[in-house]
């Protein structure tokens, strides 16, 4: 099987290393035998096989010690370029291999600054060293400019693919990054469409069978009562039991809905309001409870879900009462000041503190999805015992466009 040779290189970095270091040696080596037109002339000066053995050595330290590297190279290079005229060799590129491969892993494993700023002392160094003649001076030669441009040249393009390569990483960070966002934001919008299914069907069957439990339990104490009324009572309970399951019917019909974009689409019945208060409130009288209703200012043309909000507080208190308050009547009022709209229920039940109704009634998760709810709408909910007995439920949300939520107003949490 074929392997890529970055990943080779990457699994046997010292294998690679080696290798690399032997091939500059040996073009160090080679090239101090040859002159322009390359021809081989003579063996390769002791001297200088000595100093390219250490400039090959010394590159071995360019992964941990990248700077030190190039300046032992440059170093080295630059002795070469001395004895180049004693020596009899011709000093260019291929003698200066081994420093221009430190400058190039300098430029990848730094940044852009320090590649500079090596490379113009590696360039003047090796200018220098160069331009030493023993005859005619110091001059500028062809092969020396074209020594600084090779440098120049293999600096600027490690330092090229230096910068490809941090910005291919920078990318993927981000993508990286949005696309842990989106889980996350997906994560949360399931975590809330959750909270509002199970908010919708608690309001649903909290209602609905709490009503059928008061209605059972009424036409069973007919029964042995008064059984000529118990025929009345269970009349009201198949109505009761039928309204629930066509209500849970309407709202995993609409889960199925959502969750299958392609299944078959069913009439939906329209969210409950205001408008069914009445109905809802003839539903509670079925089961005992009487609920004296009471409106306060002209009524107001409320939204879509600011009026089911107000449907299921309503809902969810009276539901309450029927529960916990143990007394058959209860009070609401609906209050329209402005563009404010405030819902009062309450009830003449016997006195009781928060204390009491946490041991007596659980974690009062109807209470929270009713604080939920009246925050969602851009309104408010405060529930507690009233100051002589009973307990109440004030809840304020805005007849028009929903505002951000404000704080609530309540001082004790309800948990039944």
């Amino acid at each position: 099987m074929i392997v890529e040779p970055r990943q080779w290189i990457r699994r046997h970095p010292r294998v690679a290393d080696s290798t690399l270091a032997v091939l500059l040696f040996a073009v160090t080596l080679v090239s101090t035998t040859w002159e322009q037109p390359p021809h081989v002339r003579q063996w390769p000066p002791l001297p200088a096989l000595a100093v390219s053995a250490l400039s090959a050595g010394m590159f071995l330290q360019h992964r941990r010690h990248p700077r030190l590297t190039l300046v032992a190279t440059t170093t080295c290079s630059t002795v070469l370029g001395v004895l180049a005229p004693a020596s009899g060799y011709q000093f260019g590129s291929t003698v200066a291999s081994t420093a221009m491969a430190a400058l190039v892993s300098l430029a990848w494993r730094t940044d852009q600054r320090t590649t500079g700023r090596y490379t113009a002392v590696c360039v003047l160094t090796l200018f220098a060293a160069s331009a030493v003649r023993t005859s005619d001076g110091i001059h500028v030669q062809p092969d020396e400019v074209g020594l600084v441009a090779i440098v120049l040249l293999a600096a600027a393009v490690a330092d090229s693919a230096r910068s490809r390569r941090d910005y291919v990483a920078a990318v993927e960070a981000r993508a990286e990054l949005a696309e842990r966002t989106r889980e996350d934001e997906a994560r949360h919008r399931v975590a809330a469409e959750r909270m509002r299914i199970a908010r919708e069907l608690h309001d649903v069957v909290a209602h609905h069978i709490t009503l059928a439990h008061a209605q059972a339990a009424t036409a069973d104490y007919l029964l042995t009562t008064r059984p000529d009324r118990a025929g009345p009572a269970l009349s009201h309970l198949v109505p009761t039991l039928a309204t629930a399951l066509k209500e849970l019917r309407a709202t995993v019909g609409l889960l199925r809905h959502n969750g299958h974009n392609g299944g078959p689409e069913g009439p939906l019945e329209p969210a409950p309001g205001l408008a069914r208060l009445p109905a809802l409130l003839a539903s509670f009288a079925h089961a005992g409870l009487t609920v004296h209703r009471t409106d306060d200012g002209p009524g107001q043309q409320l939204t879509p879900g600011v009026d089911l909000t107000a449907f299921r507080i309503i809902q969810e208190s009276l539901t309450n009462v029927t529960k916990h308050a143990g007394t058959p009547a209860a009070w609401l009022r609906l209050t329209y000041t402005g563009d404010l709209l405030t819902i009062t229920v309450s009830d003449d039940g016997p006195p009781r503190t928060v204390a009491d109704t946490a041991v007596g009634h659980g974690l009062g998760y109807g209470l929270i999805g009713m604080r939920e709810r009246a925050r969602a709408a851009g309104g408010r909910l405060r529930a507690g015992p009233r100051p002589d007995h009973g307990f109440e439920v004030i809840a304020e949300l805005p007849t028009g466009t929903a505002r951000p939520a404000r704080p609530s107003l309540t001082d004790h949490e309800d948990v039944r």
